[in-house]
C-alpha cells in the first residue's frame, strides 16, 4: 500500500521528501503534499526525510487521519506535475 502524507505537513511543506522519492510521485496539493498511490512503489525513502513525521505507510495511518488516504486517492494528479515548482 502507498505511503500517505498527513496533517503535520500542512503549513510546513518541507521538500526533503520530494527530493528523496525515486519515482517522483509526490505532488503539491496547495496546503500540503500528497503521494500518488498509483505511482508510489512503497520504498519508504520519503518517510525518514520528513522532519514533522507526517508520512505513514497507508495501512498505518491513524484513524483520525484517514481523510488523507481518501484525499490522496481522489486528488486530480493530471492538474499538476510531481515535485515542487520553483519560481
Amino acid at each position: 500500500m502507498a505511503y500517505v502524507i498527513t496533517e503535520a505537513c500542512i503549513g510546513t511543506k518541507n521538500t526533503a521528501c520530494v527530493g528523496a522519492c525515486p519515482v517522483d510521485c509526490i505532488y503539491d496539493a496547495d496546503d500540503h503534499f500528497v503521494i500518488n498511490p498509483a505511482e508510489c512503489i512503497d520504498c519508504s525513502m520519503c518517510m525518514p526525510e520528513c522532519p514533522v513525521e507526517a508520512i505513514y505507510p497507508g495501512d498505518e495511518v491513524p484513524e483520525d487521519m484517514q481523510r488523507y488516504v481518501t484525499r490522496a486517492a481522489e486528488f486530480d494528479y493530471s492538474t499538476t506535475a510531481p515535485g515542487v515548482e520553483v519560481n
